[in-house]
């Protein structure tokens, strides 16, 4: 003890003080923070105050959060709100300059440099590194309306900003987020019946199917550019379409090449293989062709099992490799035999063999001697393709060969392009597959022709199997709008729900608005001139070149359908779950000290 007659305390008993100090500061804290957490909350809350059982579950739900994840952000009410309209109306001013065929292209760059330019939305979609949560659920909702129905990505953009964008003039006047979402839902019911009114059903017919995969075409390429793949994409959909079965689309194989123009874009009504011949002696050009798919292995493989084959003098190593040889020879001697059968000496027929598996180098002499042209290690979905082109049947052994078992092509030839070869199988009888060739001079013109291509082929199959399309140019939107500000429609809705029935009106506006500002007219002059044509009984789009109303059905503009329909519904359910979100709880990465809900010193 000192002289001063202060006690000296047990180290332990400091350590007791000096956690309890420690709990005393971490309550403080927490009463401090909750203070301002109320403080905040009240301030953020805009559309009434709460009472003490909704602070009560605010402080549940807190605690609740708090407990889960200490370390866990949490934006609510107000601020919640403005966030997701903020991310809505980001994403909607990023897109908007790409809709219609007056779009403008946007330019990707990856982290390896790679530069990518589009301007479909579904692409820059899935390109882009979105960071925001509420951009990226919109950005997956409209990519899931492209897998679908193979386009209205940039629409489905579109609408739901605008939805939030509408919404926003309203809450900020006090009008409650429910209210203004059921009177989305009953504008939603409203204008998809609208629509079953508004459509034109249509038989299948090519001069429409060609009016649909232009319009189509025209919003992802130039409209020049447009023309020539437009006849193959309409014609390959044909093709393969055996009424009233719906057209399998996977039956349409599209090729790039690297070569020419884009203008040189064909249909090939048979198959393209990306590669060719293996043996420079065998024919490059056959006419009238029997084609003969096999899955056989006409080289030297190895046993399956673990064996080993020993041999005592040179004798029985060349008795050894004359047994193997004559294995494949006896597979190469039925194959010749069917040839002769069906061709004999007739020079005017030819024979031709796609394997899936291999053909070894003495096989291969073999065949040319023969006359007889082969290809080796197809792809597997080549070799289903090939026999709904030509017919036959494919082959696992070559012990029961027949002509039967044939196919049959009126021209099979190679083409090489610098040191890429490849072969084509035309002039078939009855094609059920066919193949469109892309042609361009760079990547960048190919990869936009054949994102392009595949909304083409999307529009035309969603025609024929819904057997109707729907006046473009901004005329559905024009006319749906007009029908929910009408006298009629609004007797029907009660209460403030008119308030979101009026706001979503507004919000199908922004397609035709959007046109217009893309294509350099005036937008509200535009617009008016739309609503004075519909008004006046018709049926009014908009002509992106003189900015002035246009006939839909007579300039051949069309819209899909199955993609308005989807777009419709999809928008407006992510709009109206993005307004009702009164919390982001944004979590992160759990200390790997203190037990769960915190509480512990990290230095004990």
């Amino acid at each position: 003890m000192s002289s001063s007659g202060s006690r000296t305390e047990p180290r332990g008993h400091a350590k007791v003080l000096k956690r309890r100090r420690g709990h005393a500061t971490e309550k403080r804290k927490a009463r401090r923070r909750s203070a301002s957490e109320q403080e905040q909350y009240s301030t953020t809350t805009t559309l009434s105050a709460p009472t003490a059982g909704q602070h009560e579950l605010r402080d549940l739900i807190m605690s609740a959060a708090q407990l889960l994840n200490p370390k866990a952000e949490s934006r609510r009410r107000g601020e919640a709100l403005r966030v997701n309209i903020s991310a809505g109306e980001g994403l909607q001013d990023v897109l908007s300059s790409n809709l219609g065929p007056t779009g403008t292209l946007k330019m990707l760059v990856d982290g390896a440099g790679g530069i990518k330019l589009t301007k479909d939305g579904s692409v820059l979609l899935k390109e882009m590194q979105i960071q925001n949560p509420t951009a990226v659920m919109i950005a997956r909702a409209a990519t899931a309306q492209d897998d679908i129905c193979g386009d209205g990505t940039t629409s489905v953009v579109l609408m739901v900003g605008e939805l939030l964008k509408q919404a926003d003039r309203y809450i900020s006047e006090g009008l409650h987020p429910r209210v203004l979402t059921d009177g989305y839902e009953l504008a939603k019911t409203e204008a998809l019946k609208f629509l079953d009114d508004f459509k034109l059903e249509r038989t299948v017919d090519r001069e429409l199917l060609l009016s649909v995969a232009r319009t189509s075409l025209s919003t992802k390429i130039n409209p020049t550019l447009a023309e020539q793949p437009t006849p193959a994409i309409v014609d390959a959909v044909l093709a393969i379409y055996q009424p009233p079965a719906i057209p399998d689309l996977h039956m349409i194989e599209i090729m790039t090449m690297q070569h020419r123009s884009a203008a040189d874009t064909q249909l090939i009504r048979g198959l393209a293989l990306d590669h060719g011949a293996r043996h420079p002696d065998m024919p490059k050009d056959v006419k009238n062709a029997f084609i003969l798919s096999l899955n056989v292995s006409l080289e030297y493989e190895k046993s399956e099992i673990n064996s080993g084959f020993y041999y005592n003098s040179a004798e029985q190593r060349e008795k050894l490799v004359e047994s193997e040889r004559r294995f494949v020879d006896d597979k190469l001697r039925k194959i010749v035999e069917l040839k002769k059968e069906v061709c004999g000496t007739d020079g005017k027929k030819g024979f031709v063999i796609v394997n899936q598996k291999g053909i070894d180098p003495l096989s291969l002499d073999v065949l040319v001697k023969n006359g007889i042209f082969a290809l080796r290690r197809a792809k597997r979905r080549n070799m289903e393709r090939l026999q709904l082109i030509c017919g036959g049947t494919a082959q696992n052994s070559v012990d029961d060969l027949s002509p039967k078992d044939l196919g049959w092509a009126g021209h099979v030839y190679e083409h090489q392009l610098g040191e890429e070869k490849y072969t084509f199988i035309e002039e078939v009888k009855d094609p059920k597959s066919v193949t469109i060739l892309i042609k361009g001079p760079n990547s960048h013109t190919i990869a936009q022709i054949k994102d392009a291509v595949r909304d083409g082929l999307r529009s035309v199959f969603n025609m024929i199997v819904d057997q109707s399309v729907v006046p473009g140019g901004g005329a559905y939107q024009v006319a749906c709008a007009a029908r929910l500000n009408s006298d009629e429609f609004r007797k029907e809705v009660k209460g403030k729900a008119k308030w979101g029935v009026q706001a979503f009106a507004d919000a199908l506006l922004v397609i035709p608005k959007t046109l217009a500002a893309n294509s350099g007219h005036d937008v509200q002059d535009c617009l008016a001139a739309l609503q004075d044509a519909h008004a006046s009984g018709n049926v009014a789009g908009l002509d992106l070149t003189l900015g002035e109303p246009m006939d839909p059905v007579q300039s051949g503009v069309y819209d899909s359908f199955r993609v308005l329909r989807n777009s419709i519904a999809s928008s407006t359910g992510i709009a109206s779950n993005l307004l009702l979100c009164d919390e982001i709880l944004k979590a992160r990465q759990m200390g790997k000290s203190g037990p769960p809900g915190g509480g512990g010193d990290e230095g004990e």
